[in-house]
């Protein structure tokens, strides 16, 4: 990963720089003086390129001169519509124009320097490179750029602004690294220990394992651990930012479903892009990159994360179909589909929360339904929600972040296709509203409790690039939650 660097404004005498140019902008300041040092090359490229500094749009000259390896124009669009998005976007373009650079700056001219800082954090995501297991590869095909240093007029804001974003990068990355670990490395127990690790940043770390659980009477999760040779784990994280207001201000929760492999269990999948089953862990990932932000960043609130954790596999000691189960809250549950398993998973956790924590409110993520995607794609990811002002504000942050959400109903009519005929409910409710028929089945665990589901089976990984996104695992919604947090709930 890139080290983001700030400093003033100067033409670098070696090396690669980004300019950063909105669009109709004229060369002045930096830009002019590089046009200058390079006896006009940049200009004359530039003309002949017809770049006019139009979003997403860029051009690049090579060897310009007066030291300069290469130089890339990046267009920032109309003034008058730039935002954080759009900057960390061109963070990242640069980012990835001068990944084969081994010195390289970008000039942010006529930015403030927390806009500065969201370049650099745009471009730290971009790039973002999950290389643990590669052994050969030739030099010439990783990157060379270690180090990328952000050109501000406003060097302390932009310092000051990067403390907060280098922070929610962390927690991003931690998440892509948890999401892109293989189900052989990143069993149940080493996601737990993973998760351990924040105890460094202040985050308080409790471990349930078997013995606790099933004494609690976690029925539906063990149901769904008990075909597997690797035990679960329930993991509660607390951070406690809320400066002193401990016992006033209800704390925040997140929940994630954290199914390690999915294999379907008895119900098996098809073998066809059975692989891609290790990220159904998505969910607890990014509540895990949660907590690294909020507790990076030393966020003023207090916040509980809660990941589920088991390996759903074909056994002779498996779950079987039509099988029963007795979940936490007491309520009966007759399994129709094993592969309908992390589900069942959320309704012991999201009991449990509430029981022992009495939060505001609940979110939980999963990489619930296929459904979902055959509704939204790869653009959205589905909410649901019993709350509209909890609806609202995730909206809205996911807006802000281009981790995007679209509602969608819950509705007794739905409710009815899970109930059961010879217990409270059933796991499924067939093919027709999947996604839906899912969330109502969670919902049958909140209680009351202002809650929000989001089914991120389309958004956790990505088959191809993105602005600030690598092709792989994606780590949505830790943006997206930190945003709602910051926006909504700090002190």
């Amino acid at each position: 990963m890139v080290e983001i660097a700030f400093a003033k404004l100067a033409l670098p005498k070696s090396g690669a720089l980004a300019l950063l140019v909105a669009e109709g902008e004229k060369p002045s300041g930096l830009w002019e003086q590089a046009d200058q040092a390079t006896g006009g090359a940049i200009s004359r490229a530039l003309e002949a390129a017809e770049f006019t500094g139009g979003k997403g749009k860029t051009a690049t000259l090579l060897a310009p001169g007066a030291g300069l390896s290469r130089v890339v124009a990046i267009g920032l669009g109309k003034p008058a519509s730039l935002t954080a998005s759009t900057l960390q976007e061109a963070g990242g373009t640069a980012a990835q124009a001068l990944a084969r650079e081994p010195v390289a700056a970008i000039a942010a001219a006529n930015l403030t320097g927390a806009q500065a800082a969201e370049v650099g954090f745009g471009a730290q995501l971009r790039s973002y490179r999950f290389d643990r297991y590669r052994t050969k590869e030739k030099p010439s095909d990783k990157p060379r750029l270690a180090r990328l240093t952000v050109l501000t007029g406003e060097t302390g804001p932009a310092k000051a602004a990067w403390e907060a974003q280098a922070a929610i990068a962390h927690g991003v990355n931690l998440a892509r690294d948890l999401v892109s670990e293989p189900a052989n490395v990143l069993t149940p127990v080493a996601f737990a220990d993973r998760c351990r690790a924040l105890t460094e940043l202040g985050v308080k770390v409790e471990v349930l394992g078997p013995k606790e659980m099933t004494k609690l009477g976690f029925g539906a999760l063990m149901g769904v651990a008990q075909g597997s040779v690797q035990e679960p784990r329930v993991v509660v994280m607390q951070w406690n930012g809320g400066e002193g207001k401990k016992g006033k201000q209800k704390p925040l929760a997140f929940i994630g479903k954290g199914v390690t492999f999915d294999t379907g269990g008895i119900s098996i999948k098809p073998a066809g892009g059975m692989e891609d089953m290790k990220w159904d862990m998505a969910g607890a990932g990014a509540v895990t990159g949660l907590m690294a932000a909020l507790a990076g960043r030393k966020a003023k609130v207090d916040v509980v994360g809660i990941v589920g954790l088991v390996e759903n596999m074909p056994s002779g000691s498996a779950q079987r179909p039509g099988d029963v189960v007795k979940s936490y809250s007491g309520q009966t549950i007759e399994v129709i589909n094993t592969d309908a398993e992390g589900r069942l998973v959320l309704a012991d956790v999201l009991w449990y929360c509430q029981q022992k924590f009495d939060p505001a409110f609940m979110v939980d993520l999963a990489t619930l339904t296929g459904a979902i995607i055959i509704g939204l794609g790869h653009e959205y990811a589905g909410l649901y929600s019993n709350d509209d002002a909890l609806a609202t504000k995730l909206l809205a942050a996911g807006q802000a972040t281009g981790e995007k959400l679209w509602r969608m109903p819950l509705d007794e009519a739905y409710d009815k296709q899970i109930n059961s005929d010879i217990a409270d409910m059933k796991n499924v409710g067939g093919r027709p509203g999947g996604s839906i028929t899912g969330a109502q089945f969670i919902q049958r665990f909140v209680n009351g409790k202002p809650w929000a589901h989001l089914d991120i089976a389309g958004m956790a990984w990505s088959s191809k690039d993105s602005a600030i996104t690598p092709k792989g695992a994606t780590a949505f919604g830790v943006r997206l939650l930190d945003r709602l947090v910051a926006e909504g709930f700090e002190a």
